[in-house]
């Protein structure tokens, strides 16, 4: 089967096709079909069913250009497996604007499972996000929090993150105790540059208005007013997670980050993460939210080695 379909602006043609026609490619190898340019019209060539769902997929990215974002490999990779699995629905591309990051680039959901992300942050006071790395769990968490910070609904962001080894010893580490315990708070750092930059992310830190401590130094403590993230919540202990909930205080909200897969407790140790889904799950007020390797927003290859490992596990579960 052949269809044609014709644009009304060149600039949404080469926009479709990208850079060496990377975004043709990826649509050709996923659709499994043929896609012949002529000016402002394309060819698509293939079975019957193919072409309509590739025809689909253009239609949709094409609203993505007309919306003022840009077509990219990352998103046409996406839209482009949901629809050949059949699994895309009726909605267009999900955006769902979040703020404005330090260079002035808009914040926004790639995925379904971003945007579930987001809105559940919006709806609720407390919020788990779990899922595999390279999802956004934690840098979408963080910047609904500046956000927060910048409209005055908080008067203080707190990050957390459980001092937990992962294959190396605090011990061997050089420096004093803040110089052992800075690595393992570097990726909270690294979001907040830049979401807020690091003059804004010092300026404040100064003040007291923004805390990226440990997450040992929670106890005692209870935070009102304030957004509080909790990252890499496998790695805590069900005495530590009930630890952490129990600090949140009025006008405040938490949101909760972690990996299940990618646990590095000890074995004797029950993650808190796990036992909070069991315990809290039913609770009005505090929503989960769960991303796949669909998810994944960085290099492909992230989710194949995602995909692979999970195959792996799945395998040795099975065989007992």
């Amino acid at each position: 089967m052949e269809k044609t379909i014709a644009f009304d602006n060149i600039d949404h043609v080469m926009n479709l096709f990208g850079s060496q026609d990377e975004n043709v490619k990826t649509i050709e190898s996923i659709m499994a079909v043929n896609i012949v340019p002529r000016g402002t019209e394309i060819k698509i060539i293939g079975d019957e069913d193919k072409v309509h769902k590739t025809t689909e997929l253009i239609e949709k990215l094409i609203r993505i250009v007309k919306d003022g974002d840009e077509i990219t490999k990352q998103n046409t990779t996406y839209l482009a497996t949901l629809i050949a699995e059949g699994a895309m629905g009726k909605g267009d591309y999900p955006v769902d604007y979040v703020c404005l990051n330090a260079d002035g680039k808009p914040i926004k959901s790639k995925t379904f499972g971003q945007k579930n992300y987001i809105e559940t942050i919006k709806k609720n006071d407390i919020v788990f996000g779990i899922g595999p790395a390279g999802t956004g769990k934690t840098f979408l968490a963080v910047a609904m929090a500046v956000t927060a910070f910048r409209s005055d609904k908080v008067s203080r962001i707190i990050l957390t993150r459980p001092a937990v080894e992962a294959g190396e010893k605090l011990g061997f580490l050089p420096g004093d105790l803040q110089s052992k315990i800075d690595p393992y708070l570097r990726p909270l750092y690294d979001s907040m540059y830049e979401i807020m930059g690091p003059e804004a992310f010092y300026r404040n830190r100064e003040k007291g208005l923004i805390e990226i401590v440990p997450l040992a130094y929670m106890r005692g403590r209870t935070l009102d007013d304030s957004f509080i993230i909790l990252d890499e919540a496998q790695n805590t202990t069900k005495e530590q997670m009930k630890m952490f909930l129990t600090r949140m205080g009025f006008s405040s909200k938490v949101i909760v980050t972690g990996d299940v897969t990618q646990i590095d407790l000890p074995r004797d140790k029950k993650s808190g993460l796990k036992e909070s889904e069991k315990i809290l799950k039913n609770i009005k007020g505090i929503g989960f939210s769960y991303l796949t390797e669909r998810d994944v927003v960085r290099h492909e290859l992230v989710q194949k080695i995602i995909k692979a490992y999970d195959k792996y596990e799945n395998g040795k579960t099975k065989k007992g």
